[in-house]
């Protein structure tokens, strides 16, 4: 609703199209606007922003399936950015190489996809923009907070590497207890939910998310 001032009327706030949320959607709308391809795509160059989308046939991702079939890809699975690795380190601008920095962190996914022993990595696609570093986490953050993937939101861990040193003692991400398989969290301590708790999480998680 629009604010109003002392004499009840509505004031109308312009609208900036420079405005950066605005910005970001229009970055979020040229991802989305991507063709499809799989998981991992072919080596390229580039840094920017992606979406994994999921056409399995695992019990708790049905709804997900359902509305991603027949080509339709609606509504990701998780949703990442891959920054040039001069922007990690505090410069951006034209002058950052981003290198592979975009393909390196979807070939690091289909890794993490093909060692877990519950899902198959041919069920998975990606859509991927390349963008000046300065828009990547605005862009990001924009599919997020308007799809709320569920490896974001609710299972996490999936983006995550391995600790260093002596984290025996951390517990296991919520992803790596779902779907076990990647060796460097198989030491780690139990999660707190069983994986049937998870399991029915996700179910009532997506049935909200996607009505």
């Amino acid at each position: 609703m629009a604010p109003r001032n002392n004499n009840k009327v509505p004031i109308l706030t312009p609208y900036n199209p420079l405005d950066k949320r605005h910005l970001g959607e229009q970055v979020a709308e040229a991802l989305l606007e991507q063709d499809v391809q799989p998981l991992p795509p072919s080596r390229f160059i580039g840094a920017g922003v992606y979406a994994l989308y999921y056409i399995g046939d695992f019990p708790a991702y049905a709804a997900l399936t359902e509305v991603n079939k027949d080509d339709q890809y609606l509504c990701p699975i998780y949703v990442g950015k891959a920054v040039p690795e001069g922007a990690r380190k505090g410069g951006q601008g034209e002058d950052v190489d981003p290198g592979t920095a975009l393909y390196k962190r979807l070939n690091d996914h289909a890794k993490s996809i093909e060692a877990a022993t519950n899902l198959n990595l041919a069920d998975f696609r990606c859509r991927f923009l390349a963008v000046d570093d300065i828009w990547i986490p605005l862009a990001e953050s924009m599919v997020i907070e308007r799809f709320k993937p569920v490896w974001n939101c609710l299972l996490e861990g999936f983006g995550n590497h391995a600790p260093g040193r002596g984290r025996s003692s951390m517990m296991t991400p919520s992803w790596d207890w779902f779907h076990p398989g990647r060796a460097w969290a198989a030491n780690l301590q139990p999660f707190t939910k069983s994986k049937e708790q998870l399991d029915a999480e996700i179910r009532k998680y997506l049935s909200n998310t996607l009505l």
